[in-house]
């Protein structure tokens, strides 16, 4: 939607197109005029217009590769209210926890299948060396199993190879 069919939107709702494109543009020039002098425009459950200082710092042109220094600058900003957070995606939720890397599934089940058995066998330790350690091993395990993989899939192709080659024979012994 742009600012045309905003202001029909709004027209529908008022009656007057006239009107509506007033309080439209009323209103960006003020939240506009707001944010450069400083201040923040809160709108409860919609969000929040502001400026947020950036830092001077050196960057890159892609072109050529050579450093370029890009000056501090102030930015506008804006921060979605709850309201308009849930509205759009739906039900607002917490943020989801950071996971670990991808792993292979012949891997991960090779690391959950120790850890849950270590579990169930030993009482949880609570020293920094005995948890490094831990996760020392299941790196090991991991990539025992990783490998392990490996090899049964090598395996199996040879394998099939094999029976590709005693199938090729059979035929031609089946021709003379």
């Amino acid at each position: 939607m742009n600012k045309s069919q905003l202001i029909d939107a709004l027209a529908a709702r008022i009656g007057d197109r006239r009107t509506a494109a007033s309080a439209v543009d009323g209103l960006l020039s003020t939240i506009v005029e707001t944010v450069k002098s400083g201040e923040s425009v809160s709108l409860t459950g919609f969000g929040v217009f502001e400026s947020r200082p950036r830092a001077a710092r050196v960057g890159r042109n892609p072109r050529t590769g050579e450093t370029v220094a890009v000056p501090a600058a102030t930015v506008p900003a804006f921060r979605p209210g709850t309201g308009f957070r849930s509205a759009v995606g739906g039900v607002a939720t917490a943020p989801a926890p950071r996971t670990a890397p991808k792993r292979s599934r012949a891997a991960a089940a090779a690391v959950e299948a120790p850890a849950k058995s270590a579990a169930a066998t030993k009482a949880p330790t609570t020293t920094k060396s005995s948890a490094k350690s831990g996760a020392a091993k299941s790196q090991t395990t991991a990539a025992k199993a990783t490998k392990a993989t490996k090899t049964e899939d090598k395996k199996a192709g040879d394998k099939k190879a094999d029976d590709k080659k005693a199938k090729g024979k059979s035929k031609k012994a089946a021709k003379k």
